[in-house]
């Protein structure tokens, strides 16, 4: 087929600019056919095709408006129905980039008609491929063009015009310019994107030109569920207040498509009262609103249900005992249940003795009160929730008192404070009957045994509320008693009950505490940590004023306490997670004395940040760890904690984060290698990834006991709750390396506890709802133990170890627990697997991958998901984790 072109009807071709088509040269002895080579590998329709567009192209320059009209709209038609492939330009673009130039010109010349913006739309779609960067001819052209139907040139085309006007608009703001022309554009370049399935391109359009509410109206049902999930994923990543603008309007389509348990997890990401109502008043299905209220529970989230939310006395009492968690113990039991890990496991069921060889379980009698002290947190820790266990609930025998007394007085003073909260740990989230067995210990004369006993009660509410508030009942006569380890246990008591419920009678029995001259430093941090414990994220200014008071009234010698670190903690986590709020009281912090006035700056600054993932704050904070400081300073510990909690929000950032902090540890003095370790395990809770824990396992072992001490209990921290064995192993290991060193082997059992938390069924990670939701409480509970372990020796190898308590706060168990309409539980058939993020994916993309099918409830690891394997039930809420309540389907039909 392949015939030799005659030269002379090529016209202009053979003066193609030479490189223009990719040809393979073919030696050619007649000079005459040099001109010839251009088109010899065109086959017989590219040529045809090519002669066809130039004689367009000279046609358009005719005198003729007919003529011009005609080669216009054939040129058009050339250009519109050319397919190409990814790969290659299209072949009339091709083809006609020689006369680019040609067209401009003449188009300048031309008079003002309809040829003229037909001609426009050409040039702008030849701009194409055709003008120099950053001139922006396709966006010129295009305006100057018909303003007809834009998606007809094609995908690629509007895509680069969508660049080009993101540019356009950022020049014309800073010449402040009119933009009216420019927002037409965008109009119709969303409404084409939203309908042809690429949602992500149309919103970072908007972003550009900063008018998301456009998005509002163009989305309809069958996107709007991709559009808020780019939305909500790509929201972790504005600055603020950005980041709330981008999650209030997928709210607001959310509710538009009445997508409403999702509307309201963003609700709750906004932490806006108001839309959280809204969600309720909205939606008529009571179901649909027993579901919000395990969406809220599992929050954390104090809330209300009166008659507005829900017209009927009866619903409205299963709601609010929903939203109370009151239910939270029996669901979890049932796990158990049906996992067969009722049995109670005692401590040497975690140590394994037995695995060790004899020096290691020869020197265990060494220190008997303080390994006595260990067992009864690991005891506590591995049976929490679980009602019963062989040390403190053992029926009592023929002797009067039982075993659980004898086991509470084999540990020393303070120690007996710990075995007696331990009580409550073991009950925890089960109120009645674990104030009932409390309730023993508060006819003891020992002061430590009724400390105990109202952290205990504290403990059991932790998470539960109560219409009837016994806690407060309880605990709220001691708070003023002389002895302080009383008064701490009830402080801390009702911190733990009320945390996040930002109670008022709490704040009138607390604040007085904070400017009382008698009460000693111990009590006043622990009236700090708990008041920013109930009133968590609140910017409470009257309960902030209360603590900057108190700091500035402590004398010098009592600064240098670790204790007195807790009092900017419990000022910090008034500001937990709201950003720019804490400004002003930031600013007050820089007139305290210098021995805390960094430290103080640094641990404002985490808070008001945590979770937001905003990278000038990691950087601020890695600056301060660059500084080399003179001995007894202790902000840097603060800073290093400051980047992992800013930085904990989205995987991107938390990878990054782990590296930077190799570097610290490289290049950091002793005070930032001793935080290094927490913050690791405060980015990797429950979640125990291969790289970290090499990294903690070879800390473990460091020369600085401090920093072997806090990389053992952070090894305890990022296994927590999943019975991870190699951590299990290494943790093992060490026991028998450090056995002559009481400290490090009393973080050893800690962390061994923390790794068989409730036997493997709980998480401390205070993410939830597929890791967008984060819990305030829950965080806040993590913060203050890490923060106490910046200084171990002081606090928890002191006489404070009870402080381990507050990460009950972050304690839930990590199922998935289905229940039928009258909320029993009811076993469904789920896949879980290993979640796939697909946001912003072409179609319906899988969204678990290497997946088992497990009966529910199940078991759900970090990073899992699970989906329902029938089609027999519709679960009501899109995030199956925590209660979540089926329907049956109407439309399946049973085939047997």
């Amino acid at each position: 087929m392949s015939k030799t072109p005659d030269p002379k009807s090529t016209g202009t071709g053979a003066g193609k600019p030479a490189g223009e088509e990719s040809t393979v040269k073919v030696p050619s002895k007649d000079p005459k056919k040099k001109d010839d080579k251009k088109d010899e590998d065109l086959s017989e329709e590219d040529l045809a095709l090519k002669q066809q567009l130039e004689l367009y192209v000279e046609r358009v320059q005719d005198a003729d408006p007919g003529l011009q009209k005609v080669a216009l709209e054939s040129m058009r038609q050339e250009i519109r129905t050319a397919t190409s492939s990814m790969t290659s330009v299209p072949k009339p673009l091709k083809f006609l980039r020689p006369h680019y130039g040609t067209l401009k010109g003449f188009y300048e010349k031309m008079p003002d008609s309809d040829l003229k913006t037909l001609l426009a739309d050409i040039l702008s779609v030849l701009a194409l491929t055709m003008s120099a960067e950053g001139e922006r001819e396709s966006l010129k052209y295009r305006l100057l063009g018909s303003q007809g139907d834009i998606g007809s040139w094609g995908h690629e085309y509007v895509r680069n015009l969508a660049g080009e006007i993101g540019q356009e608009y950022a020049k014309r703001q800073s010449e402040e310019a009119p933009i009216d022309d420019l927002m037409e554009l965008v109009q119709q370049i969303v409404s084409f994107n939203m309908k042809h399935n690429a949602e992500p391109d149309a919103v970072d359009l908007l972003i550009e030109v900063e008018d998301l509410d456009l998005l509002v109206e163009h989305v309809d049902s069958s996107n709007c569920k991709r559009t808020c999930s780019y939305l909500t994923s790509f929201a972790k990543y504005l600055p603020g207040p950005d980041d709330m603008l981008v999650l209030d309007i997928a709210y607001t389509i959310y509710m538009k498509f009445e997508e409403y348990p999702l509307a309201l997890v963003t609700a709750l990401a906004l932490d806006n009262m108001q839309s959280i109502k809204q969600v309720f008043t909205s939606c008529d299905d009571n179901l649909m609103k027993r579901q919000f209220c395990y969406i809220l529970a599992r929050h954390g989230q104090t809330f209300d249900i009166d008659e507005e939310l829900c017209a009927s006395d009866e619903e409205r009492e299963v709601l609010q005992e929903i939203v109370n968690n009151v239910k939270l113990s029996e669901g979890y039991l049932a796990l158990a249940r049906d996992i067969e890990v009722m049995e109670a496991k005692t401590p040497d069921d975690i140590y394994k003795p037995h695995l060790l060889d004899g020096r290691a379980s020869a020197g265990a009698s060494v220190d008997s009160a303080r390994q006595n002290l260990a067992a009864t947190f690991v005891n506590a820790f591995v049976n929490a929730g679980f009602g019963q266990d062989k040390l403190m609930t053992v029926p009592s025998e023929a002797t009067s008192g039982g075993s659980s007394a004898s086991w509470l007085f084999k540990n020393k003073e303070h120690g007996k404070a710990s075995a007696a909260a331990s009580l409550g740990m073991i009950l925890l989230w089960d109120v009645d009957s674990g104030l009932a067995q409390l309730d023993k210990y508060f006819h003891s004369t020992d002061t430590h045994v009724i400390a105990g006993a109202l952290l205990g009660v504290g403990i059991v509410n932790c998470g539960i509320k109560n219409d009837c508030d016994p806690a407060l009942a309880l605990l709220a006569e001691y708070v003023d008693k002389d002895d302080p380890s009383i008064r701490i246990g009830a402080i801390m008591g009702l911190g733990l009950a009320y945390a996040g419920a930002q109670n008022e009678q709490i704040r009138s029995i607390l604040t007085p505490i904070l400017g009382d001259n008698k009460a000693s430093l111990d009590v006043i941090a622990f009236a700090a940590i708990s008041l920013g414990l109930v009133y968590v994220g609140s910017c409470n200014e009257e309960i902030a004023q209360a603590i900057i008071f108190s700091l500035m009234e402590r004398i010098e010698s009592e600064l240098g306490d670790p204790l007195s670190r807790l009092l900017p903690l419990g000022l910090g986590l008034l500001y937990l997670g709201k950003q720019e709020s804490v400004e002003a009281t930031a600013e007050v912090s820089k007139t305290f004395h210098e021995k805390i006035r960094k430290h103080c700056d640094m641990t404002l600054l985490s808070c008001a940040y945590a979770g937001t993932g905003n990278v000038l704050k990691v950087q601020h904070f890695l600056g301060e760890c660059a500084q080399h400081l003179e001995k007894g300073e202790s902000y840097q510990g603060a800073a290093v904690l400051g980047i992992a909690m800013v930085a904990m929000s989205e995987e991107l950032g938390l990878e990054m984060t782990i590296r930077s902090l190799e570097h610290l540890l490289q290049y950091g003095d002793q005070n930032i290698r001793r935080a290094v370790p927490l913050a690791l395990g405060l980015l990797c809770i429950s979640n125990p990834k291969v790289n970290v824990m090499d990294t903690l396992s070879r800390l473990s072992h460091d020369s600085d006991t401090e920093v072997a001490m806090a990389a053992i209990i952070s090894l305890g921290l990022i296994g927590a709750g999943t019975n991870n064995a190699r951590i299990a192993g290494i943790l093992r290991n060490l026991s028998s390396y450090h056995y002559k060193e009481a400290n490090l082997l009393f973080c050893l059992r800690i962390a061994q506890g923390l790794v068989h938390l409730g036997k493997g069924l709980m998480t401390l990670s205070p993410y939830h709802s597929e890791r967008f939701l984060l819990s305030p409480t829950a965080l806040a509970g993590l913060i203050t133990v890490l923060h106490i372990c910046l200084d171990m020796k002081a606090i928890i190898l002191g006489k404070y170890h009870y402080v381990l308590y507050f990460l009950t706060l972050a304690m839930q168990p990590r199922m998935l627990m289905t229940v039928d309409e009258n909320l029993k539980p009811l076993s469904v058939p789920v896949r879980v697997g290993q979640a796939v993020d697909v946001t912003g994916q072409a179609g319906r993309p899988k969204t678990i991958t290497g997946f088992q099918t497990h009966s529910t409830p199940v078991l759900l690891a970090a990073g899992d998901r699970a989906e329902l394997a029938t089609e027999k039930y519709i679960p009501l809420s899109p995030i199956l984790e925590g209660f979540v309540i089926l329907k049956e389907n109407p439309e399946c039909r049973d085939d047997n």
